[in-house]
């Protein structure tokens, strides 16, 4: 018997910033994947925060063009509109 299974994708949102960067705290507040920087400090202390499929401990992170952070299994796109 074959089972066949489905595996469910992740929606990748793109996040437009018009500088050559942006704070990983402040991308995940842009993003609304945290509603003040106080989570946003939080959960990026507990690792729950993922840039370019590692985890990072740092809400200082510079994010660039291209860069993909992961959050509550959604994924975000960092694009620089410069």
């Amino acid at each position: 018997m074959k089972i066949k299974v489905r595996v469910a994708e992740k929606k990748r949102q793109k996040i437009e910033i018009n500088t050559p960067f942006i704070r990983l705290d402040s991308a995940l507040k842009l993003s609304a994947a945290v509603s003040t920087g106080g989570q946003a400090k939080f959960v990026i202390q507990e690792g729950l925060v993922k840039v370019n499929r590692e985890v990072c401990l740092q809400r200082g992170r510079k994010l660039r063009n291209g860069d993909v952070f992961e959050f509550e299994k959604n994924e975000y796109e960092v694009l620089s509109c410069m």
